[in-house]
């Protein structure tokens, strides 16, 4: 199965949390906070959202970094993504 976004939507796949700390502390599985950074895995067209044209700024296989609370988690043939509408995303990580 492949996800196909429409407008705006970008389908991301978070990238791995780290379990140790910079000074070596090993976190447990709830202490991990998920991370911001994704890999982007599909764009939709873009084309006229709430009366304004919106042109598509992140392509495939970009890293970015989102907002934290935003998006849908699904799951698609085992895999987690999060799909994001593209004024979510807040940078994009060169």
């Amino acid at each position: 199965m492949k996800l196909v976004p429409l407008f705006d939507r970008v389908v991301l796949k978070q990238l791995i949390a780290e379990e140790t700390t910079k000074s070596g502390i090993v976190l447990p599985g709830q202490a991990k906070e998920k991370p911001q950074q994704a890999e982007v895995i599909a764009v939709g067209p873009g084309g006229v959202v709430d009366g304004k044209e919106v042109t598509m700024q992140v392509k495939v296989g970009d890293k970015v970094i989102f907002s934290k609370y935003s998006g849908t988690e699904v799951e698609v043939d085992e895999e987690k993504y999060v799909v994001v509408k593209q004024n979510d995303i807040l940078a994009v990580i060169e």
